[in-house]
């Protein structure tokens, strides 16, 4: 296992190394449908709903398509804003290029994804979305020198996946004013004058991940007929459209969120499938990796049982409940 090396957001500077996949259980996968739901008491006394055990019924004969095995972040390599802040001054953000050292952290970032996934199949495929940002498109680039053809199932520009919008050309002694109020603000809910907050950014990232989910459901990645077991989502983006994603997609709270780091230029993390069927983060990365990251015990235990569970399944257990709902430790204490 590699070591990673995490710096605290806005501007990281070391990578984040995963480790070497673990061992995977590789079946055939079936999403749930979205029902309006019934709720009537099982023989256990638990909740249980009709209309999802007829649709899982149902399921048993209709073949879903697999869902891909992996969905993994990459942020893209160092730009030149990331070498000089000033550059924003006199370039439009979507116009910001890369240097030459992150074309060659987004070169090596695709040899490491495709020794990833090459372990487990030779049938394995890959389809990307990406960010229209030129930063995120040069990225893609350079990724992509890793992949023959046959292996790129697809490609799409995805506008929503951008950088949060800071304004237009940004004046620099400004903006710096503006970063040390929003860490006073906080982090998520702070808006940048002419631009956006983090809760923006968690509104677009909500409709692209219902699109990604439905392109998930109805097996767009690969061509009808077709049902490979290996399919892997890349997402290209930017440091904090990517958190606010895994934030959205885990239902972390605005805590967690602002506790998170940053991903290093030309760096990714994985989502992969769990024995369940759903994306756990603790399949491919470590305990200690997450924890660099920013996860904190409870965030930990949730993506324990996300590797465990279902599509469809719901934690009654969440820890989240204990941390709002206090009353919960007098009902202990009496009982």
């Amino acid at each position: 296992m590699a070591t990673i090396f995490l710096t605290p957001s806005p501007a990281p500077s070391h990578p984040f190394r995963p480790r070497e996949p673990c061992s995977r259980l590789s079946s055939v996968i079936k999403c749930c449908e979205k029902t309006t739901e019934t709720i009537s008491n099982s023989n256990n006394g638990k909740p249980s709903f009709r209309e999802k055990s007829l649709q899982m019924q149902q399921d048993q004969t209709i073949l879903l398509p697999p869902r891909p095995r992996r969905i993994i972040l990459v942020r893209h390599g160092h730009s030149e804003g990331n070498l000089d802040e000033s550059a924003y001054t006199r370039t439009p953000d979507p116009k910001i290029a890369l240097t030459d050292k992150g074309k060659a952290e987004a070169e090596a970032c695709g040899r490491r994804i495709k020794e990833m996934i090459e372990k487990d199949s030779d049938d394995w495929k890959v389809y990307f979305y990406v960010s229209p940002y030129r930063r995120t498109i040069e990225t893609l680039q350079q990724l992509g020198r890793a992949f023959e053809r046959k292996r790129i199932s697809g490609m799409l520009k995805e506008p929503r996946l951008r950088e949060q919008d800071f304004g237009n050309f940004q004046d620099r002694e400004k903006m710096r004013v503006e970063k040390a109020m929003r860490m006073l603000y906080g982090r998520f809910f702070y808006r940048f004058p002419n631009g956006e907050s983090a809760a923006d950014v968690y509104d677009r990232i909500t409709g692209f991940r219902e699109t990604l989910r439905a392109a998930i459901d109805n097996g767009r990645f690969q061509p009808p007929g077709d049902r490979n077991q290996n399919m892997n989502v890349v997402i290209v983006s930017h440091g904090l459209t990517l958190r606010v994603f895994l934030m959205r997609w885990y239902k972390w709270t605005v805590e967690q969120f602002e506790g998170l780091n940053n991903l290093g230029n030309g760096e990714m993390i994985v989502m992969e499938k769990g024995y369940g069927g759903r994306y756990s983060l603790l399949v491919h990365h470590t305990e200690e990796e997450l924890r660099e990251f920013g996860l904190t015990n409870e965030m930990l235990i949730d993506q324990e049982w996300q590797k465990l569970a279902k599509p469809g399944e719901i934690n009654y257990d969440c820890p989240l409940l204990n941390s709002i709902f206090t009353h919960f430790d007098d009902e202990h204490c009496e009982s």
